[in-house]
């Protein structure tokens, strides 16, 4: 067992891993952020993503001695700590961006990383982005809308599920 400690969420936290313990086994077992969805175990679906030092990353392809001392952010941490949800979460609820919501932490944490970046992406550039998530529900389009939406953009032209 070795010793590993980063700040979660803005709250420094340590604990006792083996050396093949993931990043997501860590939060979700560890820490008991179970925001962060295993979908795949492959790093193929996206449902694990979390920021590490401000980056996008599928936490299923970090090993949590590999976070130590890093700053992390997970679904948990988007929103404010009254439990308002944060401008991209609002939008995801807002405009219909999820359904079953197994992807929807994976989803919101990498357009969190993609608005962070690029701040006014276009249509194109969130699908792009958005290629390492996957969604077997809802066909992309109202994800797509909610992300355009939390940057400020008219989304009127989607049609749709209208913003309630």
């Amino acid at each position: 067992m070795a010793k590993v400690s980063m700040k979660i969420n803005g709250q420094v936290v340590t604990g006792e891993v083996e050396g093949r313990t993931l990043l997501v086994q860590f939060l979700r077992e560890g820490q008991g952020l179970t925001g962060t969805h295993v979908g795949c175990d492959t790093s193929q679906c996206g449902a694990c993503v979390v920021h590490v030092d401000g980056q996008a990353v599928k936490s299923c392809t970090l090993l949590a001695l590999e976070a130590e001392g890093a700053d992390v952010r997970t679904i948990e941490g988007m929103a404010a700590p009254d439990g308002t949800l944060s401008p991209l979460q609002q939008a995801f609820q807002d405009h219909h961006g999820l359904q079953c919501g197994f992807c929807t932490p994976g989803m919101v944490m990498s357009a969190a990383a993609l608005l962070a970046e690029n701040p006014r992406p276009t249509e194109t550039e969130v699908r792009h982005y958005l290629e390492g998530n996957i969604c077997r529900c809802t066909g992309y389009h109202n994800i797509v809308k909610a992300v355009l939406a939390a940057s400020g953009q008219d989304v009127s032209r989607f049609g749709g599920i209208a913003a309630e």
